[in-house]
């Protein structure tokens, strides 16, 4: 299909009556204002801004204050603010336990060591139940695959392989492994609760510090009706080296599971002979914390009244305890980085005078970090906006830590979003390409997601190379070095240009979407065109 866009008047028009020396010379400045929002959000004194601490609201406070001096439109129930409830859930490791009961005896496990709990569940005090290996517990009614059938799960806890058959689409799969979609999907056959096991080959980071990051507190929205775990009793992670005990007796071992799932193939489901007991004792706690939302107006008499959302989180991990060093997890690139482009977008736009069709919405969010919390809370809540929300464009990791003219776009093949984003990239001499990584399941692990789940058209960005080439060689080592890590801060090389790039790029996409007559679809193909509703 040959499929054309007009080329709009906005910046790439204003860019090409630069020089080379100017337009250079323009990025450098550019890029300096960007990393200058990414070092006041990130210094120490923001405390890592996890969500709901003093540290959070005084980053709210600066973003607020850029939104006022941009003269952005607030958009919230409380000015800019979008006030969202939580409740806290930390966990007394001291006094809580999770013990595999098999045939050689009683194996205690050794909280973050050996496992944790997934504190966003609602724990049972105590408990103690069978449990049934269900592969990688997904069930597909598109594809006729179901991983629950034929088990007995009720009264039991279900154990499962994160991952799925290479033969099953990735929206689908990654779709599937939701903790909404999951979860009810156990629920209904019985089960109680879950234990999940990590394949290695796909960790973002070294199990150690995943273990570190997840003993700080979880947080689920307060309202029951948004609460994605209802009914489960019990939610634990196993560190993939110690499941020696977990299939004692089974007549399997995760070696050999492991080889299965690194070939693709299907997994063999069985009940374990082991019994899962836990006793977990927690500290709760109500939180409330600030989504950020302003609005600059379209101008369409009819379009004005739609909706292009631009969004990136605010939040972090706060500070975790390191051995020996710095704990303050500064997060200059996850995320203070994706606030700083849409700042520096919302100055653009101001500055380039031009006058979009529809509405422009520029969204600091809450809780990503604690499981897409405060983007479930605003997309919860559209219908406080005038008319509908037509796309949403997601800034979370870009990594301008080289140069880069590649971009990895999220959701690509999905919407006719993928479409314009590959047009506008051609512009700019950019090239984009889809999730290279598509196991990791990226698209639903940001806060994209929420807009996606109740039907709206979006993509996220980060940068992007070749397998093999020299910047997917630095984004894999910047994973397993500074990704939810101390490391992660102000001291790290950044490439300014490339980010002032990308900038360039981000805005001229949003105009471009704010500006066609049609609003974005989902396309026929796509798994996630089911979701689609007409306001």
């Amino acid at each position: 299909m040959d499929i054309r866009f007009p080329v709009s008047t906005c910046l790439f028009a204003l860019l090409s009556l630069l020089s080379p020396f100017e337009a250079h010379a323009g990025l450098d400045q550019e890029g300096a204002r960007w990393w200058g929002h990414v070092a006041l959000l990130a210094a120490d004194r923001m405390e890592g801004r996890e969500t709901g601490t003093p540290g959070y609201d005084r980053a709210t406070d600066y973003v607020v204050r850029q939104f006022e001096r941009l003269g952005l439109r607030s958009a919230g129930p409380d000015g800019f603010r979008q006030p969202a409830v939580f409740v806290s859930r930390k966990v007394d490791m001291r006094s809580s336990s999770i013990t595999l009961r098999g045939r050689s005896g009683d194996h205690d496990l050794r909280l973050g060591a050996d496992g944790f709990f997934q504190m966003a569940c609602a724990q049972a005090e105590s408990l103690e139940a069978g449990a049934v290996f269900v592969g990688y517990g997904l069930v597909l009614p598109d594809l006729h695959y179901d991983d629950l059938a034929g088990l007995d799960l009720r009264g039991r806890i279900a154990v499962y392989l994160l991952g799925g058959p290479s033969d099953v689409p990735e929206p689908l799969r990654s779709h599937a492994q939701s903790i909404a979609e999951r979860w009810a999907r156990f629920r209904d056959a019985g089960a109680i609760g879950w234990l999940s096991i990590p394949n290695p080959k796909t960790l973002d980071l070294p199990w150690e510090r995943i273990a570190l990051n997840n003993s700080g507190p979880a947080l689920i929205l307060a309202d029951s009706v948004l609460d994605e775990r209802r009914g489960q009793r019990f939610a634990a992670t196993l560190n993939p080296a110690r499941t020696l005990e977990l299939f004692e007796g089974s007549g399997f071992n995760l070696p050999g599971l492991l080889a299965l799932a690194d070939s693709g193939r299907v997994l063999p489901r069985f009940p374990l002979s082991v019994r899962i007991g836990s006793r977990a004792r927690y500290a709760t706690l109500r939180v409330v914390s600030d989504n950020l939302v302003a609005v600059f107006p379209g101008t369409d008499p009819v379009l004005r009244d739609q909706f292009v959302v631009l969004s990136a989180h605010l939040d972090h991990l706060g500070i975790v305890p390191q051995a020996g060093g710095d704990s303050v997890m500064n997060g200059a690139l996850d995320n203070a980085a994706g606030v700083a482009t849409l700042l520096e977008t919302a100055r653009a736009l101001r500055r380039s005078r031009l006058k979009p069709k529809r509405s422009i919405v520029f969204l600091a969010l809450t809780g990503e970090e604690k499981g897409l919390q405060g983007s479930r809370h605003f997309a919860a809540r559209l219908a406080s906006l005038p008319g509908p929300v037509v796309a949403d464009l997601n800034i979370d990791m870009l990594l301008p830590i080289a140069p880069f003219d590649r971009i990895t776009v999220f959701g690509l093949g999905e919407s006719d979003l993928g479409d314009l984003a590959r047009v506008v990239a051609e512009r700019h001499k950019m090239t984009v390409q889809a999730d290279p990584m598509p196991l990791r399941n990226r698209f639903i692990r940001s806060d994209q997601f929420s807009f996606v789940r109740i039907g709206v058209p979006a993509l996220a960005f980060t940068s992007g190379g070749l397998p093999g080439s020299a910047i997917e060689s630095l984004r894999t080592l910047w994973m397993h070095e500074r990704y939810h890590a101390p490391g992660d801060d102000l001291k790290q090389p950044v490439d300014w240009v490339s980010a002032a790039r990308f900038n360039r790029y981000f805005l001229e996409l949003a105009l471009e979407i704010a500006n066609r007559e049609r609003r974005p679809e989902w396309k026929m193909e796509s798994y996630f065109r089911r979701f689609a509703r007409r306001d």
